[in-house]
């Protein structure tokens, strides 16, 4: 992202006095802590993680705070704080059927294992202002004990009952399992793998991943995709120290799973069957997770011997101008000053008028 400005000195320490000024606000109202962002706005918190690739509520807070809630630039401002950390390990791959769900939902199944946990969701609300929040409301219904321990159990995936039939795709490491590409060391050179799409999917911008998905099912759409299960909980994150040599818990993460099932009518290499499309993002993220995994699928067209028509289709396209620092960086630097550049071009449009007078 572009961020050197060459300019009076004097000038840019009272712009950033104004901007102090600016975050503060009325001095009359109680200053936004970070903490109250954390807990009160965690949707918000849960998105910049994911788009900054750093699982870290309390600093996604702090950088919203610092941002004026401007979430591109929190997120670039977590992204520089993760870019100054040492990096000493890796952690096992997680397994989502471990999770202690608080939320999961199946759109094509009405009884599964479990059965269906609405957990905390806005879809059957009524979507009417409640001016009651306008004030320090009262406490929320407290949720019965036994009601969270319900949420918090370990959930089969219901798609494994379709696996185990064959009448889906399985789910399983691509041939060798080669080990995945980091794009954050890496820069990432097309045609990609599956999990380099996929991370990048991950830390591309929500708004950007829902155009596209949208585009999926609307203005280019091959397939009618169904929410196979939606998963939101707790998991548990495990590594293995080289002087044990066996993995150690070290912690939980809360995520977002998705799993998105389309119909195949098949190839000359495969049956018909159902195929997956995957989402996964940090925190509590299901339109996030939903629209990756929609993207996702249509970027298997090669896997599946399926023509390649639609704009979501092309990775290249889709996954290079999906991050939303590099493309805020981009738009923005043209509000700097650019007087040299803009000049030598307005010597050369006169000069072209100059050349085409009679």
């Amino acid at each position: 992202m572009y961020i050197a400005v060459k300019g009076g000195e004097q000038a840019i320490a009272a712009s950033l006095k104004l901007l102090a000024q600016a975050r503060r606000g009325d001095p009359a109202v109680p200053e936004l802590q970070a903490p109250q962002l954390r807990e009160q706005l965690r949707l918000l918190v849960d998105r910049v993680m994911a788009e900054a690739s750093l699982y870290d509520p309390d600093l996604a807070a702090l950088a919203l705070k610092q941002s004026r809630g401007d979430t591109t630039e929190a997120v670039f401002l977590l992204r520089a704080y993760r870019t100054t950390l040492p990096r000493w390990g890796f952690s096992e791959p997680v397994d989502t059927s471990r999770m202690r769900v608080q939320r999961r939902v199946s759109a094509i199944f009405k009884d599964v294992p479990g059965g269906q946990l609405l957990g905390p969701t806005y879809d059957y609300t009524q979507r009417l202002l409640d001016f009651d929040l306008a004030g320090a409301g009262a406490a929320p219904e407290a949720v019965t004990p036994a009601a969270i321990d319900a949420l918090e159990t370990p959930l089969a995936s219901p798609i494994d009952e379709l696996a185990a039939q064959g009448l889906i795709e399985p789910c399983e490491p691509s041939e060798g399992d080669p080990e995945p590409p980091d794009i954050t060391r890496d820069p990432p050179a097309h045609p990609l793998p599956r999990t380099a799409r996929l991370q990048m999917l991950a830390r591309a911008d929500e708004g950007w991943v829902l155009g596209m998905g949208y585009s999926t099912q609307r203005g280019y759409a091959y397939t009618h995709p169904f929410a196979g299960e939606i998963r939101f909980g707790a998991l548990p994150l495990e590594i293995v120290p080289d002087e044990l040599g066996f993995a150690i818990e070290i912690g939980e993460i809360e995520l977002t799973d998705c799993q998105m099932v389309n119909q195949f009518a098949g190839s000359a290499t495969q049956p018909p069957q159902f195929t997956r499309g995957q989402g996964l993002v940090f925190g509590h993220g299901e339109r996030k997770a939903m629209a990756m995994s929609l993207v996702d699928r249509v970027m298997r067209a090669d896997e599946f011997d399926e023509q390649v028509a639609s704009p979501a289709q092309d990775s290249e396209f889709v996954l290079s101008h999906g991050d939303n620092v590099e493309a805020s960086g981009f738009v923005q630097h043209l509000k700097l000053p650019h007087y040299v550049t803009f000049e030598s071009e307005l010597l050369l449009v006169r000069a072209l008028r100059e050349e085409r007078k009679p």
